[in-house]
Formats: C-alpha cells, sequence, structure tokens
C-alpha cells in the first residue's frame, strides 16, 4: 500500500507536468514561429519478487514472473519542427520560411541564436533586425535610405529599389540535423547545442532547405483541439491517480482499525 502512494504519487507529479506544457503550448497558440512541445515518459524501477524462468524443480519453470512497478516520470519535452500555417499579411519584410530552416540573428553578447519568426524590421541604420532588435545574419545587408520597393524571391534573393539605385544580395538559412536537441531561449530564439549538431548553412529552396514567402508569417504549429483532447486526458489521468491515493489510505486505515 506504501508502494501503491508513492507509485500515484510519481503519476501525479509527471502529470502536473504535462499539464504544465499542455498550458504553455495553449498560451503561444498565436506566437509567430512557436513550435509546441510533446512530453515523453518512462516507467520507473520494478521490485522483481519471481523471475519469469526461474527453476521450480522437476525441471519447470516459471512461465511469468512477479513484478511490481513504481510509477513513471517524465523524461523529455521534444520540440515538434512541423510548418505551422502561413498567413498572409502584405508586409514587405514579413517573411515566412516553407519548410525546413532557421533565421540567423546575433545576440547582444556576439553570440548567434536562430528563429523561425519572420516579422523582420529596419533599424535606424537600415540593418534588418527581428521585433527584439537583434540584427540577421546569413547575408542580410542593410536597407539603403529612400528604398520604395523590396523584393523577396523564394530561393532568398533580395531586390530592393529606390533613390538609391537597386541592389541585390542573396539570403541563406541555417539548418539542424536535431532540430529537437535546440536549446529554447524563448523570445522566439533557439541556440545551438551538443545535441542538435553543427548548424549548416545554405541557400532557400535548395538542398532540402525550406523557400522563403514574402508577405507571410508562419504562425504556431498548436493545434487547440488536439491540445485540449491531451489537457482532458492529463486531467484524467491526475485524477485517477488521486482516487488511487484515496484507495490506499483507506486500505491502510482499514489495517489499522484491525484490533479494534
Amino acid at each position: 500500500m506504501l508502494r501503491a502512494l508513492y507509485s500515484s504519487a510519481a503519476g501525479m507529479q509527471s502529470q502536473q507536468t504535462n499539464l504544465d506544457v499542455i498550458a504553455n503550448n495553449l498560451a503561444n497558440v498565436s506566437t509567430t514561429g512557436f513550435k509546441k512541445n510533446k512530453v515523453e515518459f518512462q516507467d520507473l524501477l520494478y521490485q522483481t519478487s519471481r523471475s519469469a524462468g526461474a527453476e521450480q524443480g522437476g525441471g519447470n519453470q516459471l512461465p511469468t514472473g512477479l513484478q511490481v512497478g513504481h510509477g513513471s516520470r517524465l523524461v523529455a519535452t521534444s520540440k515538434i519542427f512541423t510548418t505551422g500555417e502561413l498567413t498572409q499579411t502584405g508586409e514587405r519584410l514579413d517573411v515566412a520560411i516553407q519548410g525546413d530552416g532557421f533565421f540567423e540573428v546575433q545576440m547582444p553578447d556576439g553570440s548567434r541564436a536562430f528563429t523561425r519568426d519572420g516579422a523582420l524590421k529596419t533599424a535606424s541604420d537600415g540593418r534588418v533586425t527581428t521585433s527584439d532588435g537583434l540584427p540577421l545574419q546569413g547575408g542580410f545587408q542593410p536597407i539603403p535610405a529612400g528604398t520604395t520597393d523590396i523584393s523577396i524571391a523564394p530561393d532568398g534573393t533580395v531586390t530592393t529599389k529606390g533613390s538609391a539605385g537597386s541592389q541585390n544580395f542573396r539570403v541563406q538559412l541555417v539548418r539542424f540535423a536535431n532540430p529537437s536537441g535546440l536549446e529554447s531561449l524563448g523570445r522566439n530564439l533557439y541556440r545551438e547545442s551538443v545535441a542538435s549538431g553543427t548548424a549548416e548553412i545554405g541557400n532557400a529552396g535548395e538542398n532540402g532547405f525550406g523557400d522563403l514567402q514574402q508577405g507571410f508569417l508562419e504562425m504556431s504549429n498548436v493545434k487547440v483541439v488536439e491540445e485540449m483532447v491531451n489537457l482532458i486526458v492529463a486531467q484524467r489521468a491526475y485524477e485517477v491517480n488521486s482516487k488511487a491515493v484515496q484507495a490506499s489510505d483507506e486500505m491502510m486505515q482499514i489495517s489499522n482499525n484491525l484490533r479494534r
């Protein structure tokens, strides 16, 4: 009965974390470029009273063993990098990546980070930045003052036209062997890690890199209906584990009252 208490408590703790992840997904249903998390569980150690295949004498063996588990635990929360729905905005510096790839940005400390958020802006000096003012790397060049038209082709070729004439440059994307291994920094940013592998730079629309779509933004890939179903399942699992705690407590109470 004590084992049941601890197993149920472990299950409740796992489902509480599961609920936290689901809540975060739902909170970011409108976040540009957000990638939802999924939780992964494992069962805990087992107490073995009898092993399957143990000798019983006379050449007989146990066909099955006797094992009792100790609950579950949460072992991973992995990002799912499926492409979110593209929403048309018409803004000339809104760029969505349709497929594999990230934009590279420079952090204030000089390190680099990566994002799928294509809501780009121009700074006072013409540099192309994120909404937080982080300058984009990967071939992005400053937009000249007096620019009247900006065209971004699916292959990353950027053409600007204005009073200072026209200019052309090509931007590049970054991808990883294991994007789920990236470290989430918040603010729609990710950082390279040992698990993600080394960043690979390439041209949009080539060798498996995604295309760029000007005037569009990639929305969150969170599906509200799926998350609501997961929310109900997590709530019911938590409730059932709490019932197991109550049942174990009642059985212990009955045992304590045997002498009365």
